[in-house]
C-alpha cells in the first residue's frame, strides 16, 4: 500500500509542478509581480537574451500581447451561422502563438525535438530564434519591440511587404507592445 501512496503523490507532485496550468500570473502590468509569482519565467527570459540577446522587456511585452502569459492558449473557435464550429481561427498555440508550421521549422532548424509551446523556456527560446533570425534577415533590431512584433505577427515576408499598413488595429496593437516592453523595463530596473 505504501508503494502505491508513494506514486500517487509522485505523480500529484509532478502534475502540480508541470506549470501548463493555462492560469496567467496576477497582475500583468506588472514585470516585478510576474516575475516574483512565476520565479521560471525569469530564468527563461534570462536565457533567451544571453543566446540571442533579445531583451527580457520586449519578451514580455510579446508574450502579453500574443497570451496573456496563459501557457496553453488558443485562437477562438470559428462558427458557421453563428452556431456551427468550424474550427479554431489559427494553429496558434501556447505562450508564443506560435503556428504549427512556423513551430514545427524552429524544431527542424534548432535539433529541440521535445519542445513544447506550453513550456515558458521553450516557448522564449523559440521568439527568441524567430527574433534572431528577423534581425538577421530583415535588419530589425532585437531590441525594437514595436517592429518585432509586426513581423512575428505579419510574418517576415508580410512585413516586408507592409501587410501591416492595411490593417490599423495591428499598427496600434504594435504601438501597445512597444509602450509596455518600456514599461516592462523601467518596472525590471528596480526588481531584478
Amino acid at each position: 500500500m505504501s508503494r502505491l501512496f508513494r506514486a500517487l503523490a509522485l505523480v500529484l507532485l509532478a502534475a502540480s509542478c508541470g506549470g501548463g496550468s493555462g492560469t496567467a500570473p496576477r497582475q500583468l502590468d506588472n514585470a516585478c509581480s510576474i516575475l516574483s509569482e512565476r520565479p521560471g519565467y525569469l530564468n527563461a527570459f534570462r536565457a533567451v537574451e544571453r543566446r540571442y540577446g533579445v531583451p527580457v522587456h520586449v519578451q514580455m511585452a510579446t508574450i502579453y500581447q500574443e497570451s496573456k502569459f496563459i501557457s496553453d492558449a488558443r485562437t477562438p473557435y470559428r462558427y458557421a451561422a453563428g452556431v456551427i464550429p468550424l474550427g479554431r481561427q489559427s494553429s496558434a498555440y501556447g505562450y508564443s502563438q506560435a503556428l504549427d508550421g512556423t513551430w514545427e521549422e524552429y524544431l527542424d532548424q534548432t535539433g529541440k525535438r521535445s519542445a513544447r509551446r506550453d513550456r515558458i523556456r521553450d516557448a522564449t527560446d523559440f521568439m527568441g530564434w524567430y527574433m534572431l533570425e528577423t534581425q538577421s534577415r530583415l535588419g530589425v533590431p532585437v531590441s525594437d519591440a514595436r517592429n518585432q512584433y509586426l513581423a512575428y505577427h505579419e510574418g517576415r515576408t508580410g512585413f516586408t511587404r507592409g501587410s501591416y499598413n492595411s490593417k490599423p488595429w495591428l499598427v496600434r496593437v504594435a504601438g501597445e507592445v512597444d509602450q509596455r516592453a518600456d514599461m516592462y523595463a523601467v518596472q525590471l530596473r528596480s526588481c531584478t
